[in-house]
């Protein structure tokens, strides 16, 4: 027995499995955009990562600035380095 889909609803291919997508829960699959920019996201990181870095270079007087931007740019390329480790290893069931 077939399935039957809602009126309106857009038939989406996830693989081999085909699901029925409401517009109306999900409105971006009319136009057929439904995903995110994984390496756009990656290069922005990195750029922001390298652009706390360069702040360091500046008129300011004190190290608390310097040791805030050293730990948000060091945790910023950790976080960057997990994720692409991540996104190499999927995880597997």
């Amino acid at each position: 027995m077939a399935a039957t889909k809602p009126e309106g609803a857009v038939e989406v291919a996830h693989g081999h499995e085909i699901k029925h997508v409401d517009p109306a829960a999900e409105p971006s699959v009319e136009w057929g955009w439904h995903g995110t920019f994984p390496r756009a996201t990656r290069i922005a990181g990195w750029v922001c990562a390298l652009a706390m870095f360069g702040m360091l270079i500046g008129n300011h007087r004190g190290w608390v600035e310097d040791a805030w931007l050293i730990a948000i740019g060091s945790g910023m390329i950790i976080a960057l380095l997990w994720d692409q480790a991540r996104s190499r290893t999927p995880w597997r069931r």
